[in-house]
């Protein structure tokens, strides 16, 4: 029997002019607090494993590599109409 693959977060933050970085990056408990977390203040959750596990590769505080930004650039867009800043 095979055990289902751990739970995965990952965190990123924006601010202009440069590219998102990963803020924290966490399996099994540890992202389940950071999505509670997120979940307390208010930040909206996207769900995408294969990005996820992309972005957990990359080192705390690491702005994401250009071969992420079109993927990442998509989880901001449905982030931001979510939250009502973009319509």
């Amino acid at each position: 029997m095979s055990e289902s693959p751990q739970k995965l977060a990952v965190a990123l933050k924006y601010e202009k002019p440069n590219a998102p970085r990963v803020t924290a990056i966490g399996r099994g408990e540890l992202a389940q607090r950071i999505i509670d977390t997120a979940a307390e203040h208010g930040v909206p959750l996207s769900d995408n494993p294969a990005l996820a596990e992309a972005l957990s590769q990359l080192e705390l505080e690491q702005e994401i590599p250009e071969n992420l930004y079109r993927a990442v650039a998509e989880v901001l867009t449905y982030i931001l109409r979510v939250s009502g800043r973009l319509r």
